[in-house]
């Protein structure tokens, strides 16, 4: 069986284990799936499902979305914003009107970081364009003095 991209998944899922003190067969049967199906994950033979991916994160006590990272099913910046999310929805010290302005307002800062940012990409682009150019041009014109040195005079 030829080995798929999910081998730093599989890794990753062994040293969580064994860092739970957990046998392969104990995390399976934690986790809801068959001991051989979880050995083929964690050697890279298989790739899991999300659903199980959140199964084994719940049973070590992990971020899904890590998983889910390694598993290529979910980008880091995903990741991260997800997991920002969950924090604060999870925080028992703030009510649940709380929790929401709280994500408004950090959904506002992200699209106006998001807006920044993407005039500063342009105008970055631009600039190196304006740079490219006027070194064209003092390339040029050295290139029409050296060639004027180089004529006899008349």
């Amino acid at each position: 069986m030829a080995s798929l991209n999910v081998g730093n998944l599989g890794e990753y899922l062994r040293d969580q284990r064994r860092t739970a003190q957990l046998s392969l067969r104990q995390l399976a049967e934690a986790a809801g799936v068959s001991n051989p199906y979880l050995s083929q994950i964690e050697r890279g033979l298989r790739k899991p499902s999300a659903e199980v991916l959140q199964q084994v994160a719940k049973a070590l006590r992990i971020s899904a979305e890590t998983l889910y990272v390694r598993a290529g099913i979910l980008d880091e910046k995903e990741r991260e914003e997800l997991e920002t999310r969950a924090v604060i929805l999870a925080d028992p010290s703030i009510n649940e009107r709380q929790k929401q302005v709280l994500l408004q307002i950090y959904d506002s800062f992200r699209k106006e970081n998001a807006a920044e940012s993407a005039p500063d990409a342009a105008a970055a682009d631009a600039g190196a364009d304006d740079a490219n150019a006027s070194s064209d041009a003092s390339s040029d014109a050295s290139n029409d003095n050296a060639s004027d040195a180089e004529r006899p005079s008349s």
